[in-house]
């Protein structure tokens, strides 16, 4: 049976999205590909696939999947039928199965989906039971959710970041998993909780790849990036070296490095004067990003960071003296923090500011998956925030900490609906 498959593709999950059509393509499975930059596209797309099975890919984050519930019925008002599956994935699904299925979805897509989307799309084409397929859930007689079994986690270097097609390259995936565990952070909960990386050849292919597109300009996809090529805590600057001289030698001479600069952001632990003068050696980013989170070394050792605020201020002073530009990621209002410990964080932030960085504001939301996802915020008072709105007045601040704190709320009220300690139903193996 021919299967179309509709990519819901939105700027802020193209990764995602990249891998499985990389995954796609690799594996030779017969579908035509389509790409709806908005709910009206995407309904077109499905309507003009009529005669065929549609599979539509949405990806999202748990911030966002009140919005994508409110599209997916958008879409589905515009176009629908027995032949089309909508099935969402990312670590809002691998989190939530029960509510991505209640929210409208058929499946939810559980863990890493580049093996789930080639066994999916096959069972299609072949009419398959989906029970099958890897790393799925979907509804049970009863609606509840059934999940199949897991799909493998597997070396990075067996699938690409991006797809052999100039539209969908992007940043390349150094790392998945992170060993640190941060108790508000999904990455671990999605990804494992060792770090994989991908080899230097590898990402040297992918490099090369885009010199055939006429590409110059290489970014990464890393939860830390200093700690590329090591199993544990301590950076392994011979191998981070490895790696960006690697790349150097596959560039042209106007080719760029960015790394260290978003996406992949640099723990403050790893800041030393020999790991600038290494990044200051390599890439081309005039500036970097550090996690500090916190001022406060209470809430620090209770968010599991496994690190103090003082490597934050010497990762400032040492990387500004090295000629970067700092920015600084905090979040205000995690599990426990009360007034003395905020004042923690706007003291050291503002004591980094006179240092020369620039702060990123983020707020606590109780992300589904983590260790902190049934926690309450901590309330953060007017005068916090007076002096948040300050910094941003005079350009030492930045970031989207008022709209967080609006997502907060909403998925500390699907967390109390979707109890965590629900026994989860499988299918017999």
């Amino acid at each position: 049976m021919e299967v179309t498959v509709v990519a819901r593709y939105r700027k802020a999950v193209t990764y995602g999205i990249h891998a499985l059509l990389a995954a796609l393509e690799e594996s030779g499975e017969s579908c035509t590909l389509r790409y709806g930059t908005s709910p009206e596209e995407t309904a077109g797309h499905i309507a003009a696939a009529a005669g065929t099975r549609v599979l539509v890919l949405w990806s999202f984050y748990s911030p966002d999947a009140a919005a994508m519930t409110a599209e997916l019925a958008a879409v589905r008002a515009l176009a629908d039928g027995p032949d089309v599956l909508h099935i969402a994935g990312g670590v809002h699904a691998t989190a939530e199965p029960q509510h991505v299925l209640d929210s409208g979805w058929d499946l939810a897509g559980i863990g890493e989906g580049e093996s789930t989307i080639v066994s999916l799309v096959a069972a299609l084409r072949a009419d398959t039971p989906l029970r099958d397929v890897p790393g799925l859930a979907l509804r049970d007689h009863d609606g509840v959710a059934l999940r199949t079994r897991p799909a493998p986690q597997l070396p990075l270097d067996a699938h690409r970041s991006f797809p052999a097609v100039r539209r969908h390259v992007g940043p390349i995936e150094l790392t998945r998993g992170c060993r640190y565990a941060c108790r508000f952070c999904q990455t671990p909960f999605m990804f494992g909780g060792q770090f994989r990386h991908r080899s230097v050849e590898s990402v040297r292919a992918h490099v090369r790849q885009m010199r055939v597109f006429g590409l110059k300009d290489v970014r990464f996809i890393t939860p830390t990036s200093l700690s590329y090529g090591t199993p544990g805590p301590d950076a392994d600057l011979a191998k981070v070296e490895e790696l960006l001289s690697g790349v150097r030698e596959e560039l042209p001479d106007d080719g760029r490095i960015f790394f260290g600069s978003f996406p992949s952001e640099v723990r403050p632990e790893h800041v030393t004067p020999e790991a600038m003068v290494l990044l200051r050696r390599y890439v081309n980013n005039d500036n970097i990003i550090i996690g500090a989170q916190s001022g406060s070394d209470k809430i620090l050792a209770a968010s599991g960071r496994g690190h103090g605020a003082g490597p934050v201020r010497d990762a400032v002073r040492i990387a500004v003296e090295h000629g970067f530009r700092v920015n600084v990621d905090f979040m205000f209002g995690m599990p426990g923090e009360d007034a003395a410990d905020q004042a923690d964080s706007l003291r050291l932030a503002e004591d980094l500011v006179d240092l020369g960085a620039r702060i990123h504001t983020h707020t606590f939301m109780p992300l589904p998956g983590t260790p902190w996802r049934d926690a309450d915020p901590a309330f953060i008072p007017v005068q916090t925030m007076k002096r948040l709105d300050t910094l941003a007045q005079r350009g030492e601040a930045y970031g989207h900490w008022r709209k967080q704190a609006e997502h907060s709320a909403r998925l500390a009220e699907t967390a109390r609906a979707y109890p965590r300690r629900t026994r989860r139903r499988r299918v017999e193996e």
